[in-house]
Protein backbone atom coordinates (compact mmCIF):
# COMPACT_ATOMS: atom_id res chain seq x y z
CA UNK A 1 0.00 0.00 0.00
CA UNK A 2 3.07 2.43 0.63
CA UNK A 3 4.43 1.34 -1.88
CA UNK A 4 1.25 2.65 -4.33
CA UNK A 5 1.37 5.83 -2.20
CA UNK A 6 4.74 6.67 -2.57
CA UNK A 7 4.57 6.12 -6.88
CA UNK A 8 1.01 8.37 -6.96
CA UNK A 9 3.09 11.13 -4.89
CA UNK A 10 6.43 10.48 -7.48
CA UNK A 11 3.67 10.71 -10.75
CA UNK A 12 1.99 13.91 -9.30
CA UNK A 13 5.64 15.35 -8.71
CA UNK A 14 6.42 14.93 -12.17
CA UNK A 15 2.68 15.87 -13.83
CA UNK A 16 3.81 19.41 -11.23
CA UNK A 17 7.12 19.82 -12.43
CA UNK A 18 6.80 19.25 -16.22
CA UNK A 19 3.69 21.74 -15.82
CA UNK A 20 6.17 24.51 -14.54
CA UNK A 21 8.78 23.74 -16.95
CA UNK A 22 6.30 23.88 -19.81
CA UNK A 23 4.79 27.52 -18.60
CA UNK A 24 7.75 29.13 -18.15
CA UNK A 25 9.07 28.18 -21.54
CA UNK A 26 6.00 29.90 -22.98
CA UNK A 27 6.76 32.90 -20.86
CA UNK A 28 10.23 32.73 -22.04
CA UNK A 29 8.85 32.69 -25.48
CA UNK A 30 6.38 35.21 -25.37
CA UNK A 31 8.29 38.21 -23.59
CA UNK A 32 9.99 40.65 -25.34
CA UNK A 33 14.49 41.35 -25.00
CA UNK A 34 14.01 44.08 -23.04
CA UNK A 35 11.28 46.67 -20.89
CA UNK A 36 10.97 50.10 -22.01
CA UNK A 37 10.26 53.18 -19.75
CA UNK A 38 9.95 56.72 -20.49
CA UNK A 39 12.53 58.79 -18.61
CA UNK A 40 12.45 62.81 -18.37
CA UNK A 41 16.41 64.45 -18.94
CA UNK A 42 17.07 67.93 -18.53
CA UNK A 43 19.51 68.69 -20.88
CA UNK A 44 20.00 72.51 -21.04
CA UNK A 45 17.97 75.60 -19.37
CA UNK A 46 14.84 75.96 -21.58
CA UNK A 47 15.39 71.99 -22.76
CA UNK A 48 13.65 68.62 -21.76
CA UNK A 49 14.25 65.52 -23.45
CA UNK A 50 11.93 62.65 -22.83
CA UNK A 51 13.02 59.00 -23.68
CA UNK A 52 11.57 55.76 -24.30
CA UNK A 53 14.29 53.14 -24.75
CA UNK A 54 14.61 49.33 -25.30
CA UNK A 55 16.70 46.58 -26.79
CA UNK A 56 14.90 44.35 -29.55
CA UNK A 57 16.25 41.92 -32.06
CA UNK A 58 15.62 42.26 -35.77
CA UNK A 59 14.58 38.97 -37.60
CA UNK A 60 18.21 38.14 -38.17
CA UNK A 61 18.62 37.80 -34.47
CA UNK A 62 20.54 40.97 -34.44
CA UNK A 63 20.30 43.50 -31.39
CA UNK A 64 19.33 47.22 -31.45
CA UNK A 65 18.78 49.85 -29.28
CA UNK A 66 15.49 51.32 -30.59
CA UNK A 67 15.19 54.84 -28.70
CA UNK A 68 12.43 56.89 -29.14
CA UNK A 69 13.02 60.80 -27.98
CA UNK A 70 11.41 63.50 -27.76
CA UNK A 71 12.57 67.18 -27.34
CA UNK A 72 10.87 70.11 -25.69
CA UNK A 73 12.04 73.61 -25.88
CA UNK A 74 10.89 76.57 -24.21
CA UNK A 75 10.25 78.57 -27.14
CA UNK A 76 9.92 76.17 -30.02
CA UNK A 77 8.02 73.33 -31.10
CA UNK A 78 8.91 69.93 -30.05
CA UNK A 79 10.86 67.22 -31.91
CA UNK A 80 9.97 63.27 -31.97
CA UNK A 81 13.21 61.49 -33.29
CA UNK A 82 13.84 57.52 -33.39
CA UNK A 83 16.82 56.32 -32.85
CA UNK A 84 18.35 53.06 -34.16
CA UNK A 85 22.02 51.84 -32.83
CA UNK A 86 22.48 48.06 -33.70
CA UNK A 87 25.30 46.65 -31.29
CA UNK A 88 28.48 45.48 -33.15
CA UNK A 89 28.02 42.64 -36.10
CA UNK A 90 24.63 44.66 -37.37
CA UNK A 91 24.30 45.75 -40.85
CA UNK A 92 25.72 49.49 -41.97
CA UNK A 93 23.09 51.58 -43.03
CA UNK A 94 22.79 53.72 -45.89
CA UNK A 95 21.79 57.59 -45.73
CA UNK A 96 19.71 59.41 -46.75
CA UNK A 97 16.77 56.85 -46.97
CA UNK A 98 13.66 56.48 -45.26
CA UNK A 99 12.44 54.24 -42.80
CA UNK A 100 9.53 52.16 -43.55
CA UNK A 101 7.23 51.84 -40.15
CA UNK A 102 4.00 49.04 -41.21
CA UNK A 103 1.25 48.43 -39.02
CA UNK A 104 -0.53 44.70 -38.64
CA UNK A 105 -3.03 45.87 -41.06
CA UNK A 106 -0.58 46.65 -43.79
CA UNK A 107 -0.77 50.43 -43.45
CA UNK A 108 2.90 52.39 -44.47
CA UNK A 109 4.53 55.39 -43.17
CA UNK A 110 7.85 57.13 -44.11
CA UNK A 111 9.82 58.47 -41.74
CA UNK A 112 12.72 60.92 -43.16
CA UNK A 113 16.24 60.10 -41.95
CA UNK A 114 18.05 63.02 -39.69
CA UNK A 115 21.26 61.81 -41.04
CA UNK A 116 21.23 63.23 -44.51
CA UNK A 117 24.85 62.62 -45.66
CA UNK A 118 26.52 60.46 -42.42
CA UNK A 119 25.69 59.17 -39.32
CA UNK A 120 27.47 59.25 -36.09
CA UNK A 121 28.66 55.24 -37.13
CA UNK A 122 27.88 53.46 -39.42
CA UNK A 123 25.63 51.18 -37.44
CA UNK A 124 23.07 54.32 -36.05
CA UNK A 125 20.13 55.78 -37.89
CA UNK A 126 17.69 58.54 -36.93
CA UNK A 127 14.22 59.37 -38.17
CA UNK A 128 12.09 62.73 -37.37
CA UNK A 129 8.38 60.61 -36.12
CA UNK A 130 6.94 64.23 -34.84
CA UNK A 131 4.27 63.72 -37.56
CA UNK A 132 3.89 60.36 -37.87
CA UNK A 133 4.18 59.06 -34.30
CA UNK A 134 -0.08 60.50 -33.70
CA UNK A 135 -0.74 58.74 -36.81
CA UNK A 136 0.51 55.18 -35.10
CA UNK A 137 -2.01 52.82 -34.28
CA UNK A 138 -1.69 50.99 -30.46
CA UNK A 139 -0.82 47.56 -32.45
CA UNK A 140 2.77 45.78 -33.18
CA UNK A 141 4.76 47.79 -35.79
CA UNK A 142 7.12 46.39 -38.11
CA UNK A 143 10.33 49.31 -38.80
CA UNK A 144 12.24 48.50 -41.99
CA UNK A 145 15.66 49.68 -42.44
CA UNK A 146 16.93 49.95 -45.65
CA UNK A 147 20.13 48.47 -46.64
CA UNK A 148 21.87 48.42 -49.93
CA UNK A 149 20.65 46.02 -52.38
CA UNK A 150 16.92 46.74 -51.88
CA UNK A 151 17.73 44.67 -49.07
CA UNK A 152 15.83 45.49 -45.30
CA UNK A 153 15.94 44.86 -41.91
CA UNK A 154 13.01 44.38 -39.78
CA UNK A 155 12.58 45.24 -36.53
CA UNK A 156 9.03 43.77 -34.65
CA UNK A 157 8.15 46.62 -31.85
CA UNK A 158 5.33 45.27 -29.81
CA UNK A 159 2.28 46.80 -28.77
CA UNK A 160 3.89 47.86 -25.25
CA UNK A 161 6.55 49.97 -26.61
CA UNK A 162 4.02 51.64 -29.25
CA UNK A 163 2.01 52.62 -26.65
CA UNK A 164 4.34 54.26 -24.58
CA UNK A 165 5.54 55.83 -27.44
CA UNK A 166 2.33 57.30 -27.34
CA UNK A 167 2.53 58.45 -24.13
CA UNK A 168 5.40 60.75 -25.40
CA UNK A 169 2.76 62.67 -27.62
CA UNK A 170 0.93 63.87 -24.58
CA UNK A 171 4.12 64.70 -22.21
CA UNK A 172 3.27 68.68 -21.62
CA UNK A 173 5.90 71.24 -21.92
CA UNK A 174 7.97 71.01 -18.52
CA UNK A 175 9.01 74.05 -16.49
CA UNK A 176 12.00 74.58 -18.36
Amino acid sequence: MLHHIRHFFWQILIVVILTTLILLGLVNLTSQTGLAAVTQLGNSPGEVMYRSQVKLDDQSGKVWQVVLFKQVYSDQPSQINLRLIGFPGSAELIHPQPLKITSTTGKVWNAMDIFLDEAPAPTIGQYDLTKILPQLPSEPLTLSIPLPGAKLINISIPTFVVKEWQSLIITEKAKI
